[in-house]
């Protein structure tokens, strides 16, 4: 068995597997250093070609796969072989012997393909080298061990339907880890497992097609293929791996648009405005996306007149809306015919067309209870200002077109006639003012007029309109439930018994303005004007509309004493001129009288005054001075007279302020001697106090004498004091002008009476009191001393 295998390895790897030693080409001399014998190399000693080894082989024992040897070998033993490099020791063992090389585990060619290793030949004995090191190389030779497999896969692929047969759908790849230069190992064949009829793959390239026409999305959208790769070149014994396509068939617009019925009905009520969505139609077309999209229009011109039909927003449906009012009264029914068409066509499939579809619409009109109609849109109306409250303005009419015959009850909504201004006739729609009209405060008056069907719930007067009173006065209140009733009507726009109309009521003018002067007219002229100068161009100002009877002429006094000439401009102003003759001076400014008229029927006027005073100017015409003194005085007040002027109220502020500071100094020494004195606290109670020895009542000590102050000079008697003191006080400026309590420390001497303080009376201690005299012999000075201490005490009960 063994010998088989060696002979099979002999013939893969040829004779040369064996290496032969020959004599060295150049000198050798043995390990380096060392004398020896000389040898000449006559060829290479070693003779190499590849060895190989087969992949995945796995025996009971080390397969020998080479063997080398060396010319110096004789046989004799003294050789040892040695092998380093890859795999050396432990994949690979060489006997040092014999030189034969052997594989200890199986190989996988996929994980390495060759190994290099370096063999040597030296002396058993000295292991010095006998020849030098040379390298081989080992390779793994390939076994068909790995099937193929398809990295990307799944796959996933869209192709457009109604494709041709042969349309590239999608190419898929698949890998054999197999070596393929070695045999058929890696040799790969592409076929369908699933998915024929429809589609097919080219066995070399991978390259899936279509395989028959006209594939239809509506039909089937989705396709699952199967594709198997082989190796061997797809003969039996390879290694084979699968993978699944899936195909999509992508849309095209190759269906056109079809109305699922042939006539749409649909009604719609009378009132229904413009816009008023009236049904859907939708024509079903099996493509999707911008292949579905449709547009709809209205073939017929009488459909058109009256309806519109519009795209929605997906692009699908037809949305059918009034275009314009309906009346069941005048047409109560409508038929016409829808197209449906595709916005995008492709022109590759114009033969599967026309790409359109052709529908029968009929739209019923459904009556309605109406409001009643006005003849008239909106209404535009005068009346002269000025006229008599009862004045007729105009008249609105409305009609109910359901019942001509009912009766129509007719309101202006008080939110549009504030003022109450006017007043309409409920039975007849008959506008009236009701007060006096000015154009000048308001020009137009906009009136919304109400009309509201009577029905049988409603009866006359159920609807309230202001009445008009016999002396044309402001009408009368409304009752509150009917002025309610009236304002819910007017504001509940889902009514179908009201309707409204805008009233519009110009104002006309008359001349009932007298012109006027545009403003205030203050001026003045400069007393060296020249005869004839222009002083001022007055306006005139009429309120009454523009027109012929609006202008305004003006004119000034006349007559050869007129001090100003008023020239008229006929354009409304007038020109103000210093006649020839210069006014006289005078102090007070001129007054000139200016009579206004206007040109209307009847002629309005009105007069106005205009105040000119004269002026000095200076030369460059800028007014200098008006004041009366400036046409009685040649000239001013020389500088030095200002300086003069200015010097005496200057002194005079000095001596103002210098007298205010000494009398401020003299009024703050008499404060600091004042604060020095002790003033008597004159302290009131509503209790009674607990009599001389009560101390804790008040503070005595200011009527106490301070130790060492001195006592006044001055008469002994208290009168004679007081007089001087009262003289002093009297004669002296700087006191204030308001009475002062003086206290003194003295209270005098020689009074029969003893002192009246009460720290005298304990003073002698046990000493009884002395006689006293009657208070009301003392006189008018102790009057008020009787009346406090004169009363005797009641007896003792």
């Amino acid at each position: 068995m063994w010998g088989l295998v060696r002979l099979l390895l002999a013939w893969l790897g040829g004779w040369g597997c064996m290496g032969r030693l020959a004599a060295p080409a150049r000198a050798w001399t043995g390990s380096r250093g060392s004398p020896g014998p000389v040898l000449l190399r006559n060829r290479r000693s070693w003779v190499w070609n590849q060895f190989f080894v087969i992949e995945e082989y796995a025996g009971p024992e080390p397969v020998l796969i080479g063997k080398l040897h060396s010319d110096v070998d004789r046989g004799e033993g003294r050789t040892k072989y040695l092998l380093t490099g890859e795999g050396a020791g432990t994949v690979f063992v060489i006997d040092e012997a014999t030189g034969n090389i052997h594989v200890t585990k199986s190989l996988d060619r996929e994980e390495k393909a060759q190994y290099v290793l370096l063999a040597q030949a030296v002396d058993r004995a000295s292991n010095r080298p006998l020849e030098p090191p040379s390298e081989f190389i080992i390779k793994v030779q390939d076994i068909n061990d790995n099937p193929p497999i398809f990295p990307l896969g799944p796959y996933h692929a869209t192709v457009p339907e109604m494709s041709n047969v042969g349309t590239s759908v999608i190419q898929v790849t698949a890998h054999d880890a197999d070596d393929p230069s070695y045999g058929n190992s890696a040799k790969l064949v592409y076929t369908v497992l699933d998915g024929l009829p429809f589609f097919s793959v080219d066995p070399q390239t991978g390259v899936v097609r279509t395989a028959i026409p006209n594939m239809d999305r509506e039909t089937q959208e989705e396709f699952l293929v199967v594709i198997q790769a082989k190796d061997m070149g797809g003969h039996m014994g390879g290694l084979s791996g699968s993978t699944t396509v899936t195909v999509t068939l992508s849309d095209v617009n190759d269906n056109p648009p079809k109305f699922p019925q042939s006539l749409y009905q649909f009604s719609v009520v009378e009132t229904a405005g413009p816009g008023t969505l009236v049904g859907r139609l939708r024509a079903q077309d099996p493509d999707l996306g911008d292949n579905a999209l449709m547009a709809y229009s209205i073939l017929d011109g009488e459909g058109a007149e009256a309806f519109s039909i519009s795209t929605d927003s997906q692009g699908r449906d037809g949305l059918l809306t009034v275009r314009k009012p309906l009346d069941f009264e005048t047409r109560r029914s409508y038929s016409f015919r829808v197209e449906a068409t595709n916005t995008l066509i492709d022109p590759a499939y114009l033969r599967r067309g026309p790409f359109k579809d052709v529908a029968s619409v009929r739209v019923a009109v459904q009556d309605a209870p109406e409001p009643p109609a006005f003849t008239q849109a909106a209404y535009h109306l005068a009346v002269p200002e000025n006229k008599a409250p009862g004045t007729l303005v105009g008249q609105v009419s409305a009609a109910d077109l359901d019942s001509p015959a009912s009766p129509i009850r007719y309101s202006i909504l008080p939110h549009s006639d504030p003022e109450r201004c006017f007043s309409i006739e409920p039975e007849d729609g008959t506008i009236r003012t009701v007060v006096p009209l000015d154009r000048e405060a308001r020009v137009w008056h906009n009136l919304t007029v109400l009309a509201t069907e009577l029905g049988e719930d409603q009866g006359p007067g159920r609807v309230w309109a202001p009445p008009l009173e016999a002396d044309w006065r402001a009408p009368a209140a409304p009752p509150r439930e009917a002025l309610q009733r009236a304002l819910k009507i007017a504001e509940s726009d889902s009514s179908a018994q009201a309707s409204r109309v805008q009233v519009d009521i110009q104002i006309l003018d008359e001349n009932d303005n007298a012109p006027q002067l545009a403003e205030p007219y203050d001026t003045f002229v400069c007393d060296s004007a020249a005869p004839g100068q222009l002083i001022e161009v007055i306006r005139a100002l009429d309120r009454d509309e523009v027109g012929n009877s609006s202008r305004v002429s003006l004119q000034g006094p006349l007559g050869p004493d007129a001090n100003f000439t008023v020239r008229d401009n006929r354009d409304g102003s007038a020109s103000l001129l210093l006649p020839s003759r210069p006014a006289p001076p005078r102090q007070a400014p001129y007054l000139v009288p200016i009579a206004l008229w206007d040109w209307g029927q009847p002629a309005l006027s009105s007069t106005a005054t205009v105040t000119v005073s004269v002026c000095r100017c200076r030369p460059d015409g800028s007014v200098a001075s008006c004041r009366p003194e400036a046409q009685l005085s040649p000239a001013g007040l020389s500088t030095g007279a200002l300086l003069a002027i200015i010097t005496c109220v200057g002194t005079l502020l000095a001596l103002v302020v210098l007298f205010a500071a000494l009398r401020r100094q003299k009024q703050e020494a008499l404060m600091v001697l004042e604060e020095e004195d002790v003033r008597e606290n004159i302290i009131t109670y509503d209790d009674e106090g607990g009599g001389e020895e009560d101390t804790e009542a008040f503070d005595i000590s200011a009527l106490q004498n301070p130790d060492g102050a001195p006592r006044p000079p001055g008469p002994a008697d208290v009168a004679q004091l007081l007089a001087l003191r009262l003289r002093e006080a009297d004669d002296d400026p700087s006191v204030p002008p308001y009475d002062s309590v003086q206290v003194y420390g003295y209270e005098g001497r020689g009074s029969s009476c003893g002192s009246l303080s009460s720290l005298g009376s304990g003073s002698e201690a046990g000493g009884a009191p002395g006689p006293a005299e009657p208070l009301d012999d003392w006189g008018p000075l102790f009057r008020t001393l009787a009346e406090l201490y004169g009363a005797k005490e009641p007896p003792a009960p």
